[in-house]
This record gives structure tokens, sequence and C-alpha cells, in this order.
């Protein structure tokens, strides 16, 4: 497949919100917001101050990123969001945040999180699949993390319900500084994907 690649001047990274994780996913990810800055990469996230999103979003503006944060409202009312981004954006569901983060991102950055994480990095897979989006999408596999995610996606093409091609949607490193070269290194991607995603 063809495709001239973007330059990546803003990075869309899903992670958790939860206060409970082992400190090693909450270091990753303010490694990740430190590395994303340091190359003058910009961020958009989820928009909460609590766990990884927190740690992420508070590295990488010391650091002297900008940081967009997209928030539904119905946690804004809950006091949920960030006070001291760049930016936070209220958005009214779920549905109009994980849109709106994409359309705002040149790639997709995934740190281990829960079902939400979960769910917005399959969307972001199922997007490039159709040719919807078109950017690098790394997963940062803290702890072999993702090991049973890349398995079951892995799967998905032995069983054929994928095409071998999609393995090429992703890539996977194993620490937050890697994840820059990954993304600059990523193959293209081209909107023609569309052309095998449903397979015949």
């Amino acid at each position: 497949m063809t495709a001239t690649p973007r330059p990546i001047r803003t990075v869309c990274v899903y992670c958790a919100s939860s206060e409970r994780t082992p400190e090693v996913y909450l270091d990753a990810a303010e490694r990740l917001g430190a590395a994303l800055a340091e190359h003058g990469m910009a961020i958009v996230y989820g928009g909460s101050s609590s766990g990884s999103m927190g740690r992420m979003a508070g590295a990488a503006l010391a650091a002297g990123a900008k940081v967009t944060g997209v928030l539904p409202r119905f946690m804004d009312d809950l006091e949920w969001g960030h006070g001291s981004l760049t930016e936070l954006r209220i958005v009214e569901s779920m549905h109009e945040r994980k849109n709106l983060m994409l359309e705002l991102s040149d790639a997709v950055v995934a740190l281990p999180g829960g079902c939400g994480t979960l769910e917005e990095l399959f969307e972001a897979i199922t997007w490039k699949r159709l040719g919807l989006y078109l950017g690098p999408i790394v997963l940062v596999n803290v702890n072999g993390f993702f090991d049973p995610c890349v398995r079951l996606l892995e799967n998905c093409i032995e069983q054929r319900f994928m095409d071998p091609k999609h393995a090429g949607m992703w890539s996977v490193v194993d620490q937050p500084e890697a994840v820059v070269e990954a993304l600059r290194s990523a193959p293209p991607w081209s909107e023609h994907a569309r052309s095998f995603a449903a397979l015949r």
C-alpha cells in the first residue's frame, strides 16, 4: 500500500484514570508524556487529572508540551477534568469525545488501561481498517499488558476474520521512550485499505 506519511504533530493518547494500578503503569504514563514533549509533539487525551491520564498530562505540561483534554460534560460536572491543561474541550457524549480525539490527532498511542481504553484502541484500529483513520497506532506494552490483546488480533488474522495486511495497522513497543521512533517508522496506510476491509 502506498501513501505519503503525514508529519506527526499531535498524538492521541489512550490511558486510564484509575489511581489503584501498580506504580509501573503510572510511571510509564509519566515517561510517555515527557518523551512526546521532548520531541515537540502535542497531546490529545481524555482530560482527566487522575491515574495514568493525570501523570501523563502533568509530565507533558511540565516539559512544555501543548496538552488538550476532551471531556464529556457529565464528567466535567463531576469535576474529573484536569485544571491545568492548555485546553479542555467539553463535549456532550462519549461518542463525540472519541471522534474528536481522533480528528485532532495524527497518531494514536495506547497505554495499559481498562475497558474504556481498550474500546478506544479497538475503535481506532477499526477506523484504520476502513481507511477512515490513517495515522500510526502504537501499543505501549508495559509489563506485557497487551500480550493477550495482540494474540487476539493475530488470531483474528489466522482465523481469516482479518487480512494478513491488517497486521500492519499497529505496532508494539515495550517502553515509552520507544514510542516516538515507532510512530516515525510506522508504514504508511492508505484510505484504499477499505478495498480489502471486507474479506470475500
